[in-house]
């Protein structure tokens, strides 16, 4: 992973914004008087009064004394207006969301969700005040109970995830904890007798896994149900209920989105029920609340039950179900029952028992079959890997979680608002997306979500445009999106507090054009039906205009001093700490750059994102014979990136037969202790750079990942003697080649696998990373079937690489019960977060040798 929020605190730079064009523009109001003509004339006498209509005298003092108060009121009241800044104003243009292909039954079939991917389970509507239910339970942890709600390493259970999930109507997900196995199943059902979204329904199946069973606190599992209304509305418990089978009623309510709506919970097994009510808008705290209930009954009743009580008017419930391991249980809600013909009964009834059982296995056997037309991986890998193919896609879809908030946007110094943290919040904004890791990362992030639409679109193109609609309708209009979404409560709680602001003069990579290069592809190879065409070129065309902007944005904001040379802003050129600068902005992170940060750098990754974007802009302008001037334009720009001679004048280096950055640059710096002297003369040692040359532009001799890009991309010709030689790099074990796939960075590196300070572990500086092998991967396919002297050589290097991500990734799965972010380039072992199924997920695309 990358960018802010993905690193150790003190990996991240800060830059100062630049003002904008129209800083200079007032927006204060200010009052300005007209001095009053000279009424009086020379010669005029008192007497002259007595002729004017007394009327019209009376009439103009009436409209002179309510002038006056206004200038009074206004001169009392004015309080001056400090100036917007652009970058909280939305981008001009219709949003995407709001085309008719995402309105109507599209909307309604993707309301409820299991859209809280940082819980174990949870699950919500698509609005921003939703219904939120979702599942706690005691854990044991050194022989004590601890509570599991949100997904978080601490809790060291053995595996969770989703084994199934379409993303749509039906999930499955196995947990296991010590000695507990607890799969959770998630169907979503939709009648004529339902209120707007249709019902849902979760089975709880609590088992033994590998126990004797003699210990008393593995016997028997505590769970806990809740749902929380965001919106405040009381919630009513069927209290009179709780305890029996002859009403399954746990809770009621109504709201503006749903109608009146129920909860019923069945079971065949012998169950304890009881429950609490809270009155908190804070539903994140719930675990603490349920906790501080819980340790009160024990200390007072030596009991560890609820108290079956409430707060006036609550709006969270939480339902503690009890019982001896093994038990099932099946949990229902069901909307609309205000309705006379609502038929509660037999709704209720089709949602659980052995018809729940049913339908579950039916989708079960759904995804299988959808799995399987869309990978075919039948005749291409072997059972152990079709297994982790979709758990990946599974957890992936499993992952998709909706939010709405505010973002924080952080701000120069000298812009003047009332606040004094310098920052300002962005729009209320919703975002539908998926997220790379549920533990550590259950939040948007822009580069990422690329590389996660790449398996979407080919499972499910509606859900796909969508995500993409959501993210481009987060645009300003400056053409800038922030590249970290955190949005609401709960995923503030995941993340420092002085961390939350995004800094808008930093990009990110545009790999959104990734999944629209081939969705463009699709349409140009007649892909698609007739429906997901005509929704597709609908998105692309309102997308035009955003899309242009944000390639604007990139080409104006972070250009360098030479036409067609491109730099990630926000590098630090005043640290004193880090072995050589990060660029957070460009995704990786510590990936070594010009050792001191300045307006020469040329950065040969940007430049080959840049034509990426520029392409596709070309093609979309194409598709829709837009005969302007900036189809033209898109054009020019695609020749000039694309020009083969003018990319090795300004990033070859014919020494080392790669591709390297530009900038100010000397290998000579190393990090070394220094005693400082702090306080009152107390000594202390600190880790800090020490230069030993004067730097020069020159390129910067580090190979790895970035120095691939042109390769990547594609630009060098099939029987270019340079094509060979980065064949060479891939495929050499002193330089990139593992048995577990490429390294991020050469051996050969001056800083492979270094600290970049004292806290700061190697991440893209050696690691292995399948977003990249990917990208590589999809090139090495490319160039082995295309005429040329190296296509063969090419066809055996993409085998083999092939085969090492496939068997690496997949045995870590069945060892671990998770995928992982990285991978140790000496051993192939897991590294950074598990349960990382973002752009680790694209392993299926491997076994399916799906590429553009």
């Amino acid at each position: 992973m990358s960018g802010t929020g993905k690193r150790s605190t003190s990996s991240r730079s800060r830059v100062k914004p630049s003002k904008h064009a129209n800083d200079d523009e007032d927006d204060d109001v200010s009052l300005r008087r007209r001095s009053r003509p000279n009424l009086r004339r020379r010669n005029d006498s008192s007497i002259r009064i007595f002729n004017v209509d007394l009327k019209i005298v009376l009439g103009l003092s009436v409209v002179a004394f309510f002038v006056i108060l206004f200038f009074i009121y206004n001169l009392i009241n004015h309080v001056p207006q400090a100036q917007i800044p652009r970058v909280v104003t939305p981008f001009p243009a219709p949003k995407l969301m709001d085309l008719p292909q995402f309105q109507g039954e599209h909307k309604e079939s993707l309301y409820w969700g299991t859209y809280r991917p940082h819980a174990y389970l949870g699950i919500r509507a698509r609005t921003p005040r939703s219904l939120i239910a979702g599942l706690m339970w005691l854990g044991i942890q050194d022989g004590r109970y601890s509570m599991r709600h949100f997904c978080q390493d601490s809790d060291g259970l053995a595996q969770y995830g989703w084994t199934d999930h379409d993303g749509r109507t039906y999930g499955h997900q196995v947990i296991v904890d010590q000695e507990m196995k607890l799969a959770t199943s998630f169907l979503k059902s939709k009648g004529e007798d339902s209120g707007y979204g249709g019902d849902w329904a979760v089975r709880l199946d609590v088992q033994n896994h590998k126990s004797n069973g003699n210990d008393e606190l593995s016997r028997s599992a505590h769970l806990f149900f809740y749902l929380a209304d965001e919106e405040g509305n009381a919630l009513t418990v069927g209290e009179d209920t709780l305890g029996t089978y002859e009403n399954s009623l746990l809770a009621s309510g109504s709201r503006m989105d749903v109608g009146s709506w129920q909860l019923h919970l069945k079971s065949e097994d012998d169950l304890e029920v009881h429950y609490s009510g809270f009155k908190t808008p804070h539903i994140h705290n719930l675990s603490d609340l349920v906790q501080e209930n819980l340790g009160l009954q024990v200390r007072k009743f030596n009991r560890l039950q609820l108290p079956d009580s409430s707060e006036d008017y609550p709006s969270i419930l939480v339902f503690q179900i009890s019982a001896k391991i093994p038990f099932k249980v099946d949990i229902t809600f069901v909307s609309g029952t205000g309705l006379e013909s609502s038929r509660v009964e037999k709704r209720v009834s089709s949602l659980t028992g052995t018809s729940l059982t049913s339908q579950l296995k039916e989708k079960q056997r759904e995804f299988d079959s959808k799995f399987e037309k869309t990978f075919n991986l039948a005749d291409k890998v072997d059972p152990e890997s079709i297994i982790a193919g979709k758990a990946a896609i599974g957890n992936l879809l499993g992952g998709i979680g909706y939010f709405f908030g505010q973002s924080k946007i952080a701000l120069p110094k000298d812009v003047n608002l009332a606040s004094q943290d310098n920052s300002i919040l962005y729009w209320p904004a919703e975002l539908y997306t998926a997220v790379p890791s549920r533990p550590f990362f259950p939040r948007g992030f822009l580069w990422d979500e690329g590389f996660h639409q790449l398996l979407i679109w080919r499972w499910d193109t509606r859900i796909s445009l969508d995500i993409l609609g959501h993210w481009l309708d987060l645009m300003n209009i400056d053409g800038w999106i922030p590249r970290e979404q955190i949005l609401g409560a709960e995923a503030l709680s995941k993340v420092p507090k002085e961390f939350v602001a995004q800094l808008p003069s930093n990009g990110n990579p545009p790999t959104l054009f990734l999944v629209l290069r081939e969705l463009l592809h699709g349409l140009k190879k007649n892909q698609f039906t007739a429906p997901e065409s005509n929704e597709i070129s609908s998105f692309l065309k309102q997308a035009f205009v955003r899309l242009e902007a944000w390639f604007q944005w990139f080409n104006t904001t972070q250009s360098g001093k030479e036409i067609g040379a491109y730099y990630w802003h926000g590098r630090d050129h005043t640290t004193t700490r880090q072995l050589n600068p990060q660029t957070l902005s460009s995704g990786f992170d510590d990936y070594p750059r010009a050792s001191h940060p300045s307006e020469d750098e040329r950065h040969v990754d940007l430049r080959c994102w840049m034509l990426l974007a520029a392409d596709c802009l070309h093609s979309i302008s194409k598709l829709f014979e837009e005969d302007n001037k900036f189809g033209k334009e898109y054009d020019t720009t695609v020749k000039m990136l694309s020009d083969f001679e003018i990319l090795n004048q300004m990033h070859y280096d014919d020494a080392y037969g790669a591709y390297f950055d530009f900038g100010n640059h000397t290998e000579k710096v190393r990090l070394r202790w220094k005693e400082m002297m702090v306080g009152h003369n107390y000594p202390t040692r600190e880790l800090l750079r020490e230069v030993l040359e004067t730097p020069k532009l020159r390129l910067v001799p580090h190979i790895g990942y970035v120095s691939l890009f042109p390769f990547m991309g594609r630009i060098i010709p099939a029987d270019s003697w340079i094509l060979e030689k980065q064949l060479d790099l891939i495929s050499n074990r002193s330089i990139l080649w593992t048995d577990f796939g490429l390294r991020s960075l050469a051996k050969t590196s001056s800083i492979y696998m270094k600290h970049n300070t004292e806290h700061d572990a190697p991440y893209w500086r050696g690691p292995i990373w399948m977003n990249m092998n990917y990208m590589i991967l999809s090139s090495l396919y490319h160039y082995s079937t295309e005429d040329g002297p190296y296509r063969e050589k090419a066809r055996t290097i993409y085998d083999d690489l092939r085969g090492n991500l496939i068997r690496n990734v997949v045995r870590n799965y069945h060892k671990t019960g998770f995928f992982w972010e990285q991978f140790d380039q000496r051993n192939g072992k897991g590294k950074g977060a598990r349960v990382f199924t973002g752009w680790t997920s694209l392993v299926l695309l491997i076994m399916a040798e799906a590429y553009p």
